[in-house]
């Protein structure tokens, strides 16, 4: 059964009614709560410039069953909570009295959106003026039977929710797919980089048989180009690269990368900065052909190992806990250089560590993959929701309302 004959059964030729949002329900503006008056845990959440909860506060202001758009800050943004919480005074909330289902008056906004959007004030505080919701049109099947109209919005919100606990029930499982393949890969990588005592050398990461740390420096964000030089900034490392890469995401120009420290191919390049020790010391390994110039708070290690082998050991809990013991710094944590340098590292033979490396890039690569795959299947889930929700919401206009 096509979709357009579905609709056509289900509303049976009965007639639609687009009134404005104002004619038909009531729509009030929360009450501020100052920060004091919010607590970290309660019963009712506090909504107040955003879609996630500002606190918790022990009295709520709307009853359960409750759509809200957010009227400043991220204005123009729907919500709907079954349960009751506490409007605050930067969010719009919707008594849909007696004619609309307010689950399907949630499913109607959200195709209302981009209109919605569009007549957000763009100022220092992005700010949504009730009118714009109050003057907005909403299709009432069956206007003049007001059960018989409730009972078409219920089936509408019946599939479109169903679509909805598909999406999740979906997420949740690739979620743990992926947690569990991290995990998998986490353990091998462990293991593989574990040497029984006698197996092979532990030596300091700093010793001449090994390799040396270089500070980089000189360049900074307002440096970059379109073209030129490749250059990594440490806080790339953190958000856009992984165990290695041959590109760089940004360039310099070739005059200011005559006065910067390079990395060659092979070589590590580590942010030696972060805002918590899970991340300091993330590195990734160079393999470009070209040198390329490394940022401050970053630093190069020019060593005689396999590269990958040595970001992979960066990786490792061996690593993890030996680095520890250096951090310094309050908000910023830091590991600087020379300490890096007395890391014990397991040196086994260069056959040795390409085994090792040609195992872990297989685990590496099944893990992004389901990495990649998730946000994608779920964008697709998404557009499938939206797609049946407008269909499902598309009731024909009169000219009038058109």
């Amino acid at each position: 059964m096509s979709n357009m004959s579905f609709m056509e059964k289900l509303l049976d030729g009965v007639e639609v009614e687009w009134l404005p949002l104002g004619e038909v329900t009531e729509l009030k503006r929360g009450k501020r709560l100052v920060k004091s008056q919010l607590e970290s845990t309660g019963q009712f959440a506090v909504y107040q410039n955003s879609m996630t909860p500002l606190g918790y506060y022990h009295q709520s202001n709307t009853n359960p069953d409750t759509t809200f758009v957010i009227c400043a800050g991220a204005a123009g943004e729907v919500g709907y909570s079954a349960a009751p919480f506490w409007a605050a005074d930067d969010v719009h909330y919707i008594n849909s009295g007696s004619q609309l289902d307010s689950k399907y008056l949630y499913h109607f906004i959200l195709t209302q959106k981009g209109k919605i959007l569009s007549h957000v004030r763009r100022a220092s505080i992005p700010r949504l003026s009730k009118t714009v919701l109050d003057k907005l049109l909403v299709p009432i099947p069956c206007p003049d039977n007001p059960e018989k109209s409730l009972a078409i919005q219920s089936e509408i919100v019946r599939i479109l929710d169903k679509f909805t606990a598909l999406t999740a029930e979906l997420t949740a499982e690739l979620t743990a797919e992926l947690n569990m393949r991290k995990k998998q890969y986490n353990y091998y990588r462990d293991k593989l980089l574990s040497f029984e005592e006698g197996e092979v050398e532990y030596l300091p990461m700093g010793d001449e048989r090994v390799g040396e740390f270089i500070r980089g420096g000189t360049f900074q964000k307002k440096d970059f180009t379109d073209f030129g030089v490749g250059c990594i900034h440490y806080g790339q490392i953190y958000t856009y690269y992984g165990t290695y890469t041959n590109t760089t995401k940004t360039f310099i120009s070739e005059s200011l990368a005559r006065k910067c420290r390079k990395a060659e191919s092979g070589n590590l390049i580590i942010a030696t900065t972060s805002e918590n020790d899970d991340d300091v010391c993330k590195a990734v390994a160079w393999l470009g052909c070209d040198d390329i110039a490394v940022s401050s708070d970053a630093c190069i290690y020019k060593h005689k190992l396999n590269p990958k082998y040595v970001s992979y050991f960066f990786q490792t809990e061996c690593f993890q806990r030996q680095k520890k013991q250096y951090i310094t710094g309050a908000k910023v944590r830091r590991v600087n250089a020379s300490n890096l340098a007395q890391i014990l590292i397991p040196v086994p033979s260069p056959e040795e560590q390409a085994r090792i490396v040609a195992i872990l890039d297989k685990f590496e690569a099944l893990t992004s993959s389901i990495t990649e795959g998730l946000p994608r299947e779920i964008e697709l889930r998404q557009k499938q929701y939206e797609y049946y929700r407008d269909l499902l919401l598309s009731f024909p206009k009169s000219d009038e309302a058109a």
